[in-house]
């Protein structure tokens, strides 16, 4: 991209200001925020009366952020980015064929477009600059976020013609197999069609009806695989098995029986590193129960993994246990009999990127999951989650924190894989991609990706009764992230939690929280 000096020399840069200039291209959306106030935030759910949510205005401040950090994500070449990548040489002619599946979504909304006009007919090019007066000095990709920002900004107030028509311009320039705003920007359009096609259900009172939509079909196994994928090219899932493997070991010291509550459970990958440890601790080598909650009713592939882990451990000595709850996760389902929770053990309650999916209407499903998991009594909470804002009540805000947020994720996949990797396009596709269609086109209880801040989960965890506790494993975390030779990923802490970041953008969070009065529960 072109240095700082460019990107400030374009017009359309300069009109950002507290109102968020692209609302220009949107009338409506002044009236819609004065005289629908009430009605919007029925719409969309809200926070709890002590949550901050400001206004449905873009601060200044958030655009700013956006745009630097677009800015400052250099795209290198990509022959030197191939010998940094941590898997090599992947043949792309036999993922052609994702490729396409990937992209065959938008063929008919194009289609669509082209039979009804071209973008002149819209007017558009009167509102936006074309490619061809962006290219005079400022990089293309400034142009793809103002549009991003536009038509969300459209879709936010409804206008369908005036959104359909940005995106019209937006796939001429985002691509799956892209650069990596190129990248992310395909998965944002993609969500922004999505909502759009929800747009079309719209009940007499103003609110949406989610509905099927003709979109490609993504398998478990396939979601599994990408997830796999992530774990391995990248630190972000292994970052959270290590920071709460590490606090359950702390805590277990000097315990004989341990019993882990795996929330939402889909797979065994954080236990193998977990059970080496407590192999090696010094005081003996304790009995070891794991029970998973999942919502998975196909429990083969993973009671085959459990039943391999099982063999594991018995060859380092340790009596391990597996047994799995095929139901999703419930207060009611939190209790010592469906437990089986046994007089004298440790209970370990754990968490991988699960709890953010009960952050819904008024916060009254996790506060009653968590009064659950308090009356269980146990010596340790771990917790494990996205740290972002993508819980907020307005879809504006919502949008531009998830770009901010997404961006920051495909910059370091840019780093870390060659773009004409498989890997990568099967991680983009089948995992990210997904999170980012369900935070920008869907509402009420169909949108589960509600990701939310440390701070904000410090609160509702503390007002559930918790407390945190500091985590004592940066070291380790320093060494993990040396494994994977790729330069960018920054660690932090705040007041307890450990954070995972990209250049200085927090991404992950790392927690480990004990009852206030241990002996009261």
């Amino acid at each position: 991209m072109e240095g700082i000096n460019g990107w400030l020399s374009f017009p359309l840069y300069e009109s950002f200001n507290h109102d968020f200039a692209i609302r220009r291209f949107c009338r409506a959306r002044v009236e819609l925020e004065r005289g629908e106030w009430e009605e919007a935030m029925n719409e969309i759910e809200s926070f709890s009366p002590d949550d901050e949510t400001g206004t449905p205005h873009l601060a200044a401040s958030e655009v700013d952020d956006l745009v630097d950090s677009f800015i400052n994500m250099d795209d290198g070449d990509d022959e030197d980015r191939d010998d940094r990548n941590c898997n090599k040489n992947q043949d792309f002619h036999h993922f052609q064929g994702e490729i396409d599946a990937f992209s065959m979504v938008n063929e008919d909304f194009r289609d669509e477009l082209e039979m009804s006009g071209s973008c002149e007919d819209f007017g558009v090019h009167e509102m936006v600059p074309s490619v061809e007066e962006v290219s005079h000095g400022v990089d293309q990709g400034l142009h793809l976020v103002h549009l991003l920002l536009a038509c969300a900004e459209a879709v936010g107030c409804r206008d369908t013609q005036l959104a359909n028509s940005m995106l019209c311009q937006i796939w001429a320039s985002a691509t799956p197999w892209g650069d990596s705003l190129q990248r992310v920007s395909y998965c944002f359009a993609a969500g922004l069609k999505s909502r759009l096609s929800l747009l079309q259900n719209v009940n007499g009172n103003g609110t949406i009806t989610n509905c099927a939509m003709d979109l490609p079909l993504i398998t478990r196994e396939e979601k599994m695989e990408a997830f796999q994928l992530l774990y391995q090219t990248t630190p972000y899932i292994a970052f959270g098995f290590m920071a709460a493997n590490e606090a359950i070991c702390q805590a277990a010291q000097g315990k004989d029986s341990l019993h882990i509550i795996d929330l939402g459970m889909e797979h065994t990958l954080q236990w193998p590193s977990l059970i080496r440890t407590l192999a090696s601790r010094p005081e003996g080598l304790p009995t070891l129960r794991i029970t998973g909650l999942t919502s998975n009713q196909d429990l083969l592939e993973l009671e085959a993994s459990m039943k391999s882990l099982v063999e594991d451990a018995s060859s380092l000595g340790i009596s391990l246990e597996f047994h799995m709850i095929p139901d999703p996760l419930t207060p009611s389902l939190l209790t010592r009999e469906n437990l089986n929770l046994r007089e004298g053990e440790a209970i370990f309650v754990n968490s991988i990127m699960h709890l953010h999916k009960y952050v819904k209407e008024s916060r009254g499903s996790l506060k009653a999951i968590l009064q659950a998991i308090k009356k269980l009594g146990p010596t340790l909470l771990t917790m494990v989650e996205q740290d972002a804002n993508h819980n907020g009540p307005f879809f504006l805000g919502r949008f531009l924190e998830s770009l901010h947020y997404y961006s920051a994720i495909f910059d370091s996949l840019e780093t870390s894989l060659p773009r004409h990797s498989p890997q990568r396009m099967k991680i983009e596709r089948l995992h990210f991609a997904e999170e980012i269609r369900n935070i920008v086109a869907y509402e009420g209880s169909d949108r589960i990706e509600r990701h939310e801040r440390a701070d904000q989960w410090r609160r509702q965890l503390g007002r559930a009764g918790f407390q945190v506790i500091g985590l004592k494993c940066l070291s380790q975390a320093r060494m993990m992230l040396s494994v994977y030779g790729c330069d960018g990923y920054t660690l932090g802490s705040e007041k307890g939690c450990l954070l995972l970041g990209w250049k200085g953008r927090p991404i992950m969070l790392a927690s480990a929280l004990q009852l206030h009065n241990v002996s009261s529960s």
